[in-house]
């Protein structure tokens, strides 16, 4: 699938601009994170320089060269996982997705793993269960899956104006995904229809989730998931 989408962040730091300059600036803002790079010294720590090269990557997507966005950012999520920085870790993944490579639908389910069982910003958590969505035909359940478990994960974690306009979002996601699959519209026929399809039950909700992500991953998993369920607060 053909996209044109820059990362949140990257959108948000240009927003305003005119977007014929957009060329300009990413290769701006290369060159000053190549020079942060060169004054973080060969001593740096390590986390600092992988956040340096996460938004090197990011204007790489921006600039459309995808394949050099990939070669940067993979080696990213091995660093981030191990300093147990999930969220960057997640974000990394997303750049490996939005650029498009033979493994980029491996990324993305490595995203909504990590996104989903780790307290990351809930807007980005959202963000990789709408891209599941995008990658689910409109006859799968899968989409309904992933748009109901946005709208929990948004409830649960954020907060305030952010919790508000998530929420919105995500029932947006709902709305249009029932209406592909069923072609339902009104509120009550859409809460009948997560009925039916028991996703008002978070345990099965969830289980569902965990093996549509086993589908997109197979057996190319980048982490060991147990070593990393067992690090999980018990609460």
């Amino acid at each position: 699938m053909s996209r044109e989408i820059l990362s949140k962040a990257m959108s948000e730091t240009i927003s305003g601009q005119d977007l014929g300059d957009a060329h300009v600036f990413f290769e701006k803002e290369i060159q000053q994170l190549m020079q942060q790079l060169a004054e973080l010294g060969d001593k740096a720590d390590l986390v600092d320089v992988a956040k340096v090269k996460l938004n090197i990557a990011r204007a790489q997507l921006g600039l459309g060269k995808h394949v050099t966005c990939w070669q940067e950012a993979r080696p990213l999520v091995k660093t981030f996982i191990q300093s147990e920085c999930f969220q960057q870790a997640v974000e990394a993944c997303e750049l490996l997705y939005l650029s498009e490579q033979d493994d980029s639908i491996t990324a993305l389910g490595h995203a909504c793993w990590l996104a989903v069982t780790y307290p990351v910003e809930s807007a980005l958590s959202v963000d990789m269960l709408s891209y599941i969505i995008d990658e689910t035909p409109d006859n799968s359940d899968g989409a309904a899956v992933a748009s109901v478990a946005a709208l929990y994960l948004a409830e649960l974690r954020s907060k305030d104006e952010e919790k508000e306009s998530l929420m919105f979002l995500a029932k947006q996601l709902i709305a249009v995904v029932a209406k592909r699959h069923r072609d339902i519209e009104d509120e009550e026929s859409i809460q009948i229809w997560i009925e039916m399809l028991e996703l008002n039950n978070l345990d099965e909700m969830f289980t569902r989730l965990g093996k549509m992500i086993d589908a997109i991953v197979g057996s190319s998993w980048w982490f060991d998931r147990d070593e990393l369920r067992a690090k999980l607060p018990v609460n």
